[in-house]
């Protein structure tokens, strides 16, 4: 294969979530003649939107942080980087509800100096923990920098176990680490890699000053990973078939490939399957991976959203997380919902949800209505036009310790098919970030296969 020019190569991207639009639109760039096949009548994968009544709904709340250059490399490529800004500058607050004396708000920010000291105003004034623990916070950041995320011996242990080493008392752990980590592991420390957790806090929080400067998205999320990128991909060149499911990957005699869908064939040089790991597995050629029984060891961890429109608004913030309430974090929605009127859409994102994700619509009403009305006062004796949920079973791979001998890289031992989606070993939790990365690593080695010359759209990613 790697002997064939690339002049006229053929390639078949399998899925259309964000792993494969990148993977389509790069090899696209690269010269090659593209098609991407998705099984749903849309692109995005598990961050989409739906129409309910005259509002626009995201499946779930997204947010992506300026280290996430992968992902802002995406925006930037379908023209969208204006529709999800970032902060100027890291801003979280932090509610309180759980209190013997009473709610009390306090803020996560960083300031312009130099890693470490940009956390340590922030960190110093965050009432939610005592002076001691957050001593102990600055120990275990220091410790943190020093630890390699891609040591198969920290991957074996869980975060709770790490902190607890490096002194971290249960209220930090709650307050403060898994704060951050249960949002971006979708886990609670205890059941989290160390590993990974190390590879999100150090990113974050010790790479450069803005790291950790949240964006999500001003417009629905279909806009961006579906409008915008069919437009991205139709201008590319590339050719997209909605409602085709792959039921078939095979060689042919010729050393190509043969994508089958229900009644049609697609023929290739190069494949890059970028669908979840139970329908890698199902595709899978036999021998392309050693241990192909290890994808169905990878276990999915659900995400739930509760969706509240009130008639009235409730909330003068555009976010906020809460801390002694089973609410994680509260959005505000109404803007990029195409809300009409007075009212206010509230979207509240729930992670590491598996004790919730079957109940019943009722009893979740029942559960999160008074606990806004406990966080939000204005919410107290408000209307409530629509109350839904939404659920995602299969949001995440499960980051649990153990989970990186798991993940299979790019390669593959069939020449010409490469794997891709964020459950692939990027070395990043289950995020859109790692999503894109994947789609970024399979393309350099297809196109290295190719013998196609080419440069990774991120120097420091290459």
């Amino acid at each position: 294969m790697s002997g064939r020019s690339s002049a006229n190569s053929r390639a078949v991207v399998v899925g259309g979530g964000l792993a494969g639009v990148t993977a389509a639109l790069r090899l696209a760039d690269a010269g090659l003649d593209v098609k991407l096949l998705e099984g749903r009548p849309r692109l995005g994968g598990l961050a989409f939107s739906f129409r309910r009544g005259d509002l626009s709904v995201d499946n779930g709340q997204h947010v992506y942080l300026r280290c996430c250059t992968a992902y802002r490399w995406f925006l930037d490529r379908i023209e969208g980087a204006h529709l999800a800004p970032l902060q100027d500058r890291l801003d979280v607050p932090v509610l309180d509800v759980g209190r013997a004396a009473g709610p009390r708000l306090g803020r996560l920010r960083r300031t312009a100096l130099p890693v470490p000291l940009h956390l340590a105003g922030g960190l110093a004034a965050y009432p939610h923990i005592s002076l001691a623990e957050k001593a102990g916070v600055a120990r275990a950041a220091l410790a943190l920098g020093r630890l390699d995320p891609a040591d198969p011996a920290l991957d074996g242990i869980d975060f709770a176990t790490w902190l607890r080493r490096q002194g971290q008392s249960q209220r930090t752990i709650e307050a403060l680490w898994d704060l951050v980590g249960v949002a971006t592991l979708n886990a609670t420390a205890p059941n989290a890699s160390a590993a990974l957790a190390a590879k999100v806090f150090r990113t974050g929080l010790l790479s450069e000053p803005g790291a950790a400067d949240i964006g999500w998205a001003a417009v629905p999320l279909g806009d961006l990973h579906d409008t915008l990128v069919r437009k991205a991909l139709e201008s590319a060149g590339v050719e997209i078939h909605l409602r085709s499911r792959v039921d078939s990957l095979t060689r042919t005699e010729d050393g190509r490939w043969s994508v089958g869908t229900d009644g049609e064939r697609f023929a290739a040089d190069t494949v890059v399957l970028a669908v979840p790991q139970g329908d890698t597995h199902r595709l899978l050629p036999d021998g392309a991976l050693d241990d192909p029984g290890r994808l169905l060891e990878l276990t999915d961890a659900p995400i739930l959203n509760v969706h509240v429109v009130y008639d009235r608004k409730v909330l003068r913030r555009p976010f906020f997380a809460a801390l002694g309430s089973p609410v994680q974090w509260v959005f505000d929605r109404t803007a990029s919902s195409g809300l009409q009127g007075h009212g206010q859409y509230l979207a509240v994102s729930q992670s590491a949800a598996q004790d919730e994700i079957d109940l019943p619509v009722a009893e979740l009403r029942r559960r999160y209505v008074p606990e806004l009305e406990r966080l939000l006062p204005a919410a107290r004796g408000a209307g409530i036009r629509d109350f839904f949920v939404t659920r995602e079973r299969t949001a995440t791979f499960a980051p649990t310790p153990g989970v990186g001998r798991l993940r299979p890289g790019t390669h593959t031992s069939a020449p010409g098919l490469h794997l891709a989606g964020a459950w692939t070993a990027t070395g990043w939790p289950a995020t859109m970030e790692g999503a894109v990365r994947s789609g970024f690593t399979a393309v350099d080695a297809a196109l290295e296969a190719l013998g196609r010359p080419h440069e990774h759209p991120l120097q420091e990613a290459a």
